[in-house]
């Protein structure tokens, strides 16, 4: 592992090099618990357009030299599908005032060395840019504490993501629908949002 990593954000069209190996970074690493997502390239390739088409979105990509080691996702809510933007709604958010973190991958080797905590400096730092935000959030997945893949060891990031000045919403609920590594379909998962208001 080189020392020589680096933190990039990049949105639209510069990030349409990366497209092929952030997709196959996401499905290895959503393999692993929680997600245990049975990954399908050509979704992750269409999903990633995503960002490439909205102006305003953001990949936050960590780089060792020349190799992708960890990305990070963000997008203004209201460019998000209605499945996201639903519980905002009904529970009285505007979805023009809050900014929507996705997900953050991160290559195994390099967990610990404060790159997760850079990913949510750097996202925060675009809505600040962007301007005009009063939350910011993200979602989790919920599984059961029983559940056959949890690792004896796994510790949830909830300290991390309180010590952000992210709070758990129980109100603010959704589900995605992904194919679990034991699944032969795919199933919908509960998903639990985080808010944290504007320090601005």
């Amino acid at each position: 592992m080189s020392k020589d990593i680096r933190i990039q954000r990049l949105s639209g069209d510069a990030l349409i090099q990366y497209i092929p190996e952030l997709a196959r970074l996401r499905i290895e690493v959503f393999r692993d618990f929680p997600y245990l997502y049975d990954g399908d390239y050509e979704y992750e390739k269409k999903y990633l357009q995503t960002y490439i088409n909205c102006p305003e979105s953001v990949i936050v990509l960590a780089f060792d030299g020349d190799a992708i080691i960890g990305a990070s996702t963000a997008i203004p809510l209201k460019y998000e599908t209605d499945e996201v933007k639903k519980p905002f709604v009904e529970n009285g958010y505007n979805p023009d005032e809050v900014f929507y973190c996705g997900e953050s991958v991160l290559n195994k080797a390099y967990r610990g060395l404060g790159i997760g905590v850079r990913f949510f400096e750097q996202r925060e730092a675009h809505a600040e840019d962007l301007g005009g935000f009063k939350h910011i959030t993200f979602c989790c997945v919920e599984r059961p504490l029983d559940h056959p893949r949890r690792p004896a060891d796994y510790v949830p990031l909830d300290a991390f993501w309180n010590k952000r000045g992210y709070v758990k919403h129980p109100e603010l609920k959704t589900t995605y629908t992904w194919k679990d590594l034991d699944d032969t379909s795919e199933t919908a998962k509960p998903m639990t949002f985080w808010l944290r208001e504007d320090r601005a």
